[in-house]
């Protein structure tokens, strides 16, 4: 099935360059993927070429994306070969990723320990949490993945006992969901208070299909959500995936891709909601690359959240940049 994301095009993007704000400040990635597709090459490689256009970032987070599973064994093993696949393409840059987040099927449910557990022995220390495909909508118009999930995974209670297991595993559980699932991340976040539930990409905010124009009521029905999730406390939210085409931004139609000024001012609601409600301690900037490559360049993602961050002091900063994904996910970066 063709993909959702706009297309990367390093001609159109260098169309536009600016100079790296806050070049001290260190950066965890804490969302990005790699894959080999017919869409095009994003290894670790093409990763660190982003990287090493002058932000200061000194480790990623991998999440699972259905790169390079194995060809052959037991079906619930084969998730395993992204883990291999990861490391592998890493070898030579073991900070790009310092964790991962695998696939592990929770509509297994407890018969998930098994690939929970062999996951964990082939990457001892890597594997840091587990997600699934479960962004749905009705509408064909809400789509963000070339596998849309089906209705129903959050709510099922297969997926609620295999969710418990990632609990037992001492595995987080990172959930992509839309604004209209946000109940049912809120329900399985309240049945499992010993389950840290990580929300990617600011809970899902639509701006296309009957989405599309971003009315007031959306905004505010997106927001309640947000802020029920967040009165859970063990719920995290990663802040970004603005460059998801659901979203409802199409920065790639425009002759010039845009500034980090702009995206800060496009993004600065969401962003202040996220922040109020959760606090930078329970939130983290990520790149969501090469999904968001599309829209706008690494400099000025990044660029674009430092100027969303520059009223706040230099511990809240540190915590959106990198502390608390490094706490949420139990990782070690080797600085203080």
């Amino acid at each position: 099935m063709k993909t959702p994301h706009a297309t990367i095009r390093e001609s159109w993007l260098a169309r536009h360059r600016e100079p790296i704000l806050m070049p001290e400040q260190k950066i965890l990635d804490a969302h990005h993927h790699l894959w080999d597709r017919e869409e095009g090459r994003y290894r670790t490689d093409e990763f660190l070429a982003d990287v090493a256009q002058g932000h200061d970032v000194r480790a990623s987070l991998y999440v699972q994306c259905r790169t390079g599973y194995r060809d052959a064994g037991p079906e619930a093993l084969k998730p395993l070969g992204e883990v291999e696949t990861v490391l592998e393409w890493s070898a030579g840059a073991p900070n790009y990723p310092l964790g991962i987040v695998a696939f592990a099927d929770l509509l297994a449910g407890s018969q998930v320990r098994e690939t929970l557990e062999a996951l964990c022995a082939i990457a001892p220390g890597s594997v840091r949490g587990i997600r699934n495909t479960t962004a749905y909508h009705p509408d064909p118009a809400v789509r963000s993945n070339p596998r849309p999930a089906p209705d129903g995974l959050l709510r099922a209670r297969a997926f609620r006992e295999g969710a418990a297991q990632v609990a037992r595993a001492g595995l987080t559980l990172d959930v992509w969901a839309y604004q209209t699932q946000l109940q049912e991340v809120e329900a399985l976040a309240r049945a499992l208070p010993d389950l840290t539930v990580v929300i990617d990409h600011c809970g899902g905010p639509l701006g296309v299909g009957p989405f599309r124009g971003r009315t007031p009521a959306d905004f505010a029905a997106w927001r309640q959500g947000i802020q029920r999730l967040a009165a859970l406390p063990n719920t995290r939210i990663k802040i970004g995936g603005f460059g998801l085409t659901v979203f409802g931004n199409a920065y790639h139609l425009n002759p010039e891709p845009p500034t980090s000024a702009q995206l800060a001012s496009d993004w600065s609601p969401h962003v202040e909601t996220c922040l109020e409600a959760f606090g930078s301690h329970r939130a983290m900037f990520e790149s969501n690359f090469p999904v968001d490559k599309g829209m706008y360049s690494y400099v000025a993602l990044w660029n674009a959240f430092k100027r969303l961050s520059q009223p706040l002091g230099q511990a809240d900063r540190d915590r959106l940049f990198w502390r608390t994904a490094a706490e949420t996910y139990g990782l070690d970066p080797g600085w203080q």
